[in-house]
């Protein structure tokens, strides 16, 4: 239990501050929890010795009233020290996760970890915030609170003070055989969520492919499958709690039965007065209550410690190399006249197996580099790696002569522009989903993108023009229009470098040709690398790099790959049939 308080305190950071001055506001407050009746043990005993008169009650009586007064206004203190101080922590942990993500290869987030980014952002991170950092002062009233009545117990007879704290030692040995059991199944009910989310993510993702190919009965009992799954982990955690649940309750009836039990022996024997039996009437009930309910936040605690293995393990996963400190308009300055992109002897895998091999080449300022090939030859991943989405394995990227690891990233990204073939668009604004490209843009300026990118005239027939809310991924508009305003988003952010996966490849014919004139419209003046499906489309590329299983086969334009009459003319033969 103190191991699991200890990881929560750890996390709180900065905020160490605020959580240790709550550990004294609570212990006041766990004193304040017991004073009423310790005061009102007091009034009875005068009472009962005859030395009780109106001053002497009218102060207990003031004194009970301020003891409670004081108990609230520290319960009031410490919920704002700590609680409050809970939700703190975790927004800005939860920054702190986004800039973690940020840094993390793209490998990271295809290799079914989404699932558990999810399930740490949706509920293992709202779970602790909204339901464990209250609970770390209560166990600290819990802890002083018991302790004050085994003291009382000691002050009253040497054997009821032994006996009490024997039952809390009992207390102990329960709560921490139950720790034991509800950590293991706690960590098991927490896995089963992570992997509901996946399976209710990949669901929701896939739900036109699983409609298209009337697969919802297949698909549909995987996700039953994994609700029942989850259903039964729930339970299994119930039943091997309740047992220990049960025996905690046990300690508790057992103990103050025993504490009665001595009592009236004592006192029947004639060896405690009268005023301690009534003390111990008045004590009995609310003597392990404390020590009862602090075992009683099991349940939730090692849920918590389950929940901090998953949020560690998410942020234990390895970032890409640190990034440099370089921008790119520093490195320009130093080396105007060397080739804006060169990759040298580039190897990269995704496991063990390279899916690059020493792949060289070199693309100059202004000019286009079109890669081709079979799938799967690594085109898109020499893409990729340029945007640092991975890190090479071995050899060196350079843009204008500086490896792209000693640049930052923001100041790379900055410099570079993609266009896909799979475009993604935010659940917002036409206008804000065009100006991510460049924030800081005029509206005016976001207008003129949207002419260049062919997409300003539907646009203004839409209910709301620019201002017209799509759905999430840009579930309300066709491919070819999503595909429009994602290349006026890179005009507007108007990046030197421009990596295209070619978009016309999977939309109709009447979009093609506005999607040409807009790509034509972003690439002007620019240094473009173009993964090429439809070979007609680069006829005009300075340079066309043949990929095969990771290496570059073939390299020159256009006419001089037909005429050496290798892989390059052969797909430009099956295109042409």
């Amino acid at each position: 239990m103190i191991k699991i308080l200890h990881r929560l305190i750890g996390i709180t950071g900065k905020y160490k501050t605020r959580i240790r001055l709550s550990y004294i506001t609570s212990f006041i407050k766990g004193i304040m929890m017991k004073a009423p009746l310790i005061l009102s043990f007091l009034m009875i005993s005068f009472f009962m010795q005859g030395q009780m008169d109106r001053k002497k009650c009218l102060y207990l009586g003031i004194a009970i009233v301020l003891s409670v007064i004081v108990e609230a206004v520290f319960e009031h203190i410490t919920n704002v020290l700590q609680s409050a101080t809970g939700y703190a922590v975790f927004a800005d942990m939860r920054m702190k996760l986004g800039d973690h993500l940020r840094k993390l290869p793209m490998g990271y987030f295809t290799e079914g970890n989404i699932g558990k980014i999810s399930a740490v952002l949706s509920t293992d991170m709202v779970f602790i915030e909204e339901n464990c950092m209250g609970v770390l002062s209560e166990l600290v009233s819990f802890i002083v609170s018991q302790g004050l009545m085994v003291v009382m117990m000691f002050a009253m007879d040497l054997r009821l003070g032994l006996l009490s704290a024997l039952v809390v030692l009992a207390f102990v040995i329960v709560g921490n055989l139950m720790l034991k059991t509800t950590l293991k199944h706690s960590a098991i009910k927490q896995e089963g969520s992570e992997s509901l989310t996946e399976e209710v993510l990949d669901f929701a993702e896939g739900i036109g492919i699983i409609k298209s190919y009337n697969m919802l009965g297949e698909r549909s009992k995987r996700l039953t499958d994994e609700f029942e799954k989850s259903c039964r982990e729930s339970i299994d955690f119930e039943v091997a709690y309740s047992p220990w649940a049960r025996a905690l309750y046990l300690t508790f009836g057992i103990g103050t039965s025993l504490m009665l039990a001595l009592a009236g022996f004592l006192f029947g024997k004639g060896m405690i007065p009268n005023i301690y039996m009534a003390g111990m009437a008045l004590f009995l009930f609310d003597m392990f209550v404390a020590i009862k309910s602090y075992y009683g936040q099991m349940a939730r605690l090692t849920v918590t410690s389950a929940s901090l293995d998953r949020i560690e393990e998410v942020f234990r996963a390895e970032e890409l190399m640190d990034e440099g400190k370089k921008t790119l308009q520093d490195v320009t300055a130093k080396n105007p006249a060397i080739p804006a992109i060169e990759y040298e002897k580039v190897s990269f895998g995704y496991t063990d197996k390279d899916v690059l091999k020493e792949v060289s080449f070199r693309v100059n300022a202004g000019e286009m580099t079109a890669l081709v090939g079979p799938s799967g030859g690594g085109k898109s991943t020499i893409a990729s790696l340029l945007a640092r989405f991975w890190d090479v394995k071995s050899g060196h990227i350079l843009v204008n002569g500086e490896d792209i690891r000693d640049i930052s990233l923001s100041s790379l990204m900055d410099n570079i522009s993609m266009v896909f073939q799979r475009v993604y668009l935010f659940q917002d604004t036409i206008y804000n989903n065009i100006a991510i490209g460049r924030p800081e843009a005029t509206r005016e300026e976001v207008e003129e993108a949207a002419k260049k990118a062919k997409c300003y005239d539907f646009v203004m027939q839409l209910p709301d023009g620019f201002d017209t809310v799509i759905g999430e991924g840009g579930a309300s508009l066709s491919g070819g229009e999503k595909q429009r305003i994602s290349i006026a988003r890179c005009i507007l952010k108007d990046a030197p470098i421009v990596i295209l996966d070619e978009a016309t490849a999977s939309v109709d014919a009447d979009n093609e040709r506005a999607i040409q004139e807009a790509i034509s419209e972003l690439c002007r003046n620019k240094t473009l690398l173009v993964i090429a499906h439809r070979l007609k489309t680069i006829k005009d590329a300075d340079q066309i790099l043949v990929v095969s299983d990771g290496q570059i086969v073939e390299k020159g334009n256009h006419e001089s790959l037909l005429a050496q009459n290798g892989t390059y003319a052969h797909m430009v033969a099956l295109q042409a049939s």
